[in-house]
């Protein structure tokens, strides 16, 4: 079947009909925000939304840039989407990879891109279809803002449980390995009292819980208003059951922030804490601004002040020059911290970074894939011991599915630390809080039984 490239695209400029739109999310939970503030954006301007792509006159990929992975599979869903189209399609590109691969997603004529929009130019997408379309011309806006938050559009959510909610955008840290801040720009945190107005309309809305989401999200400063007293005023709308946020920086935990989660029942327990890695000499070359002991002092600290924390954390192996002996004081925090849970990954090198232009891709790939396998396996056991300590406990959890994929007589909910919880559905309903019993564990989820409430 033949590519329909860009110049092959029927001009559309005579015809009203809405035109119909589809998109899908690749990468992180600011992507997911982003693309429920692009379909109120849209609809506002008489866009219909596809439910799928076949349906679909305008196809959006909202893209992440972290790692090569997320590039290549974006490159070969566009072909496909060329591929399979039955009709004159458009295609845009959305997002991190807008940002960070603009020429190449222009220029190159076998993917045929028709339009791309950064993360804080999604305002001007109407205006990018409509050129494309009266023009044939490819259209592009990149422009990264240091004013803009969304704050006066409100996301078109789908219902659910759990809604997600930007307070801030853009990142100031420079990771050496991250691209974030060259394809997000700047930090700039929304007003606190614009960010409540919207978990009241979410309340209103039927969701019982939020996750407030910064790219640096406790590093959120507004006039005087900082995280804590963000949290603060979260927690004190009427209605709202659980509050969480993602994702942190170690350098942003003062105590004030971890006595308040402790004394607000609806603030939940549950933190995540990136380490990145467990070296000294790693940790300055990432430019993380913090060493090994201060990162397990600060561990110290939360699991003093909020019993029964739960525990999280991001980390990479194989970064350059990370030599044996080095690795393994990533696995020393590992084992004396006790995460929870981990998201690990292999050094990805990624243009545009401080990374990529300072220090050369060193380890080679089968060391990289086995210290992953090493950090995954200690981890699994790490994960299933914290799990099995929930054994015998009455907890509350909120129901997120009625009913899950692979067992109809089972429900699916979560705990305040976040854990997967299945438990025998009888007569829970979605978005409620029930008490159960936990009675079994694995590595990823616990098993419980109901109870009679209180």
């Amino acid at each position: 079947m033949s590519v329909i490239t860009k110049n092959t695209i029927t001009k559309r400029t005579t015809t009203k009909a809405k035109k119909s739109v589809f998109i899908e999310t690749y990468g992180c939970q600011m992507n997911v925000y982003d693309t429920q503030l692009v379909l109120s954006i849209l609809q506002k301007h008489d866009y219909k939304i596809a439910l799928t792509e076949k349906d679909a006159d305008i196809v959006m990929l909202n893209t992440c840039s972290v790692r090569d992975k997320a590039n290549q599979r974006i490159y070969n869903r566009v072909h496909t989407l060329r591929q399979e189209s039955k009709h004159p399609l458009l295609i845009g590109i959305l997002g991190c990879m807008a940002t960070n691969f603009k020429t190449d997603l222009l220029e190159n004529k076998r993917l045929g891109i028709d339009f791309i929009a950064g993360p804080d130019s999604y305002k001007e997408l109407p205006n990018l279809i409509k050129d494309v379309t009266e023009t044939g011309e490819k259209s592009y806006d990149v422009t990264l803002s240091e004013f803009e938050t969304y704050s006066d559009i409100y996301p078109t959510h789908q219902s659910g449980v759990n809604a997600w909610l930007a307070i801030m955008r853009g990142c100031n840290n420079f990771c050496t390995f991250c691209v974030v801040p060259y394809t997000r720009g700047r930090e700039r945190s929304r007003d606190p009292h614009n960010i409540v107005k919207e978990v009241q309309r979410l309340v209103s809305d039927g969701f019982k819980q939020v996750t407030l989401l910064g790219q640096n999200v406790n590093s959120y400063k507004f006039e005087q208003y900082d995280f804590t007293d963000l949290m603060t005023m979260v927690s004190d709308v009427p209605g709202l059951k659980r509050v969480r946020f993602t994702s942190p920086h170690p350098k942003d935990f003062p105590t004030k922030l971890l006595k308040v989660m402790n004394e607000r029942d609806n603030l939940c327990n549950q933190l995540h804490v990136p380490l990145q890695a467990g070296n000294d000499r790693v940790l300055k070359k990432m430019n993380r601004s913090y060493t090994k002991q201060e990162f397990l002092d600060l561990i110290v600290e939360m699991k003093a002040l909020i019993p029964d924390v739960s525990l999280s954390t991001d980390v990479i192996v194989g970064f350059p020059t990370e030599t044996d002996e080095e690795f393994k004081d990533t696995i020393d925090v590992m084992k004396k911290v006790e995460f929870d849970h981990a998201f690990m990954f292999k050094y990805s090198e990624r243009p545009n970074t401080r990374a990529a232009a300072k220090f050369p891709d060193d380890i080679p790939e089968e060391v990289k894939a086995a210290r992953l396998a090493e950090l995954i396996d200690i981890q699994k056991n790490i994960s299933l011991n914290r799990y099995q300590r929930h054994i015998g406990t009455i907890e509350d959890i909120l129901i997120e599915e009625e009913f899950t994929k692979k067992n109809k007589d089972m429900a699916m909910g979560r705990n305040d630390s976040n854990k997967i919880v299945l438990v025998p559905n009888n007569n829970l309903k979605k978005g409620e809080i029930y008490p159960v019993k936990i009675v079994g564990a694995s590595p990823h989820a616990l098993r419980a039984e109901q109870v009679a409430s209180c």
